[in-house]
Parts: structure tokens; C-alpha cells; sequence
């Protein structure tokens, strides 16, 4: 295996796992919300299904691509 092939593999690996990582950090961080709660929360905010298209913006594709969508 050539110098540059292994460096490609591990910066890709790195990547990975980085990308692994801060998702369990992301998931540690995030506080927990119980039924009692998130039923205060829709009544007080709605659901979002209910908010006009005009009222949100779709972040899906800015996580998937590592907050780099073009």
C-alpha cells in the first residue's frame, strides 16, 4: 500500500469516528424531555406539522453532510 493510500484511509477512518463521537456527545447533551413535559411543550408551541412552510427550515441535509451543504 502506497504512503498516500494509507494516509487517505486513515484521514477517512478519523472521520468516521470523529463524526461517531459527536453524535454520542450530542445525544449525552441533550436533556431529557418526559410525557408530562413534551405534552406542555405541544400545547404551549403546537405540533410541528401544524406550522406553515414559511415558519421552519429543514436542517436535515446540513447534519447528514457535516453541517457543509452547498
Amino acid at each position: 500500500m502506497e504512503v498516500q493510500e494509507l494516509r487517505v484511509l486513515i484521514k477517512e477512518t478519523m472521520r468516521e469516528v470523529l463524526r461517531e463521537e459527536r453524535l454520542i456527545l450530542c445525544k449525552l447533551l441533550m436533556p431529557y424531555v418526559d410525557d408530562v413535559e413534551q405534552a406542555e411543550l405541544e400545547a404551549e408551541f403546537g405540533l410541528p406539522s401544524n406550522y406553515a412552510e414559511e415558519e421552519t427550515v429543514d436542517m436535515t441535509m446540513w447534519v447528514r453532510h457535516g453541517n457543509q451543504v452547498s
